[in-house]
């Protein structure tokens, strides 16, 4: 890792507490331009409030939250969206009767004036940021005006993380995105993952598929009920090594 760059999220001294549950306790880490970091955990060990803490769902109970150096607070997830955190959950909340350029632009569309005063959408705006989204992403899909139904789930998720770069998303927090694909399916995300990387993004990948973990990540961090069990180098690492992190052993 480069030392010399600015990371693009810290994450220092994190704990979210729901009651008397300690839910995340305590967590630090670091996101570089362009790197990876995988979380791996069971379920209940703190994953989910960790992303949803980051991204604005939960304030945390304390620790902060740093974004290129700028420490960042947000009450909504849409405020994180706006400083370019964007989270891709497993249900990846598209409108399935409508089409890639329409998704992207969801609860955000382009208006244009017609005869000067009656605003209509911006059907070409739409359709020129799919074409050019899907062609950063190395991304083809023939009927680029297809509702979105009628794709496989790797294009689906290929719409997703499309939306989240078109809107400048510089870190992605990816909730198990390949958990519901066919091998072919997850080889084409896990390729998106690497184009991502190329642009000097910043991934969360989370994952129980420890097979997909080290096909894409530069790092693994370890959750277990709330603390960080353990942090190592993909390169440096085995699966069995992670397991036992995993479960304590």
């Amino acid at each position: 890792m480069n030392s010399g760059t600015q990371p693009l999220l810290e994450v220092n001294n994190l704990s979210k507490h729901f009651g008397a549950v300690r839910a995340l306790d305590d967590f630090s880490m670091v996101i570089q331009p362009g790197e990876v970091v995988a979380l791996a955990g069971d379920n209940g060990a703190g994953k989910t409030t960790l992303i949803k803490t980051i991204s604005g769902v939960f304030r945390p109970s304390s620790g902060e939250v740093k974004l290129k150096g700028e420490p960042v607070s947000f009450a909504t997830p849409q405020e994180a969206r706006d400083k370019g955190i964007e989270t891709i959950y497993q249900d990846l909340a598209l409108a399935d009767n409508l089409s890639i350029g329409a998704n992207i632009f969801l609860g955000r569309e382009p208006m244009t004036r017609k005869l000067g005063f009656i605003p209509v959408l911006d059907r070409k705006k739409m359709a020129d940021a799919a074409r050019d989204t899907m062609a950063l992403l190395d991304f083809h899909v023939s009927r680029m005006e297809a509702p979105v139904s009628n794709f496989s789930g790797g294009q689906r998720q290929a719409v997703a993380i499309g939306r989240a770069v078109y809107w400048n998303a510089q870190i992605l927090i990816m909730d198990e995105p390949t958990a519901a694909l066919g091998v072919p399916e997850q080889r084409k995300v896990i390729s998106l993952i690497h184009q991502l990387k190329k642009q000097g993004r910043g991934i969360i990948f989370i994952s129980h598929n420890l097979q997909d973990i080290f096909a894409v990540s530069d790092r693994i961090i370890v959750l277990r009920r709330g603390v960080m069990a353990g942090e190592r180098k993909i390169s440096e690492t085995t699966h069995d090594e992670v397991v036992k992190l995993m479960v304590g052993g």
